[in-house]
């Protein structure tokens, strides 16, 4: 993941290719569960999933195995608790910036579009 990029790293050992963010897959998966769209719409998946990332703390491992090893029941609990709530406030979060989008183009088209009224013009001069 960090370094899937074009080798630039190529003094590093292979062995750090596996470094990511514990959170990646688990917002992946739960975006996945709970927004049919972002099945369709690769843009708003990876909106929501960039949102819902910067919402959650950064854990960078080399093994999920090795992060799910050492952690109790409630820890996990927890990891699980905060990727639901950052996923479903990021789903909503990247909505309603699109609608506030959509509707602000909407209102500019239509003043292109629609003539001007006689309230809207300058008033007459009084020469």
């Amino acid at each position: 993941m960090l370094l899937n990029t074009p080798r630039r790293y190529a003094e590093l050992p292979s062995e750090v290719d596996s470094i990511h963010n514990y959170y990646e897959h688990l917002v992946l998966e739960e975006i996945a569960r709970t927004s049919e769209r972002s099945r369709q719409d690769m843009n708003f998946l990876a909106d929501v999933a960039c949102v819902a990332l910067n919402r959650l703390p950064p854990r960078y491992i080399r093994h999920d195995v090795d992060m799910t090893f050492f952690m109790s029941p409630m820890e996990l609990q927890e990891i699980q608790d905060k990727t639901k709530n950052a996923v479903a406030a990021a789903i909503d979060y990247v909505s309603r910036r699109e609608a506030e989008r959509m509707a602000a183009e909407q209102l500019e088209e239509k003043s292109l579009t629609e003539p001007a009224t006689e309230s809207d013009a300058e008033p007459a001069s009084p020469h």
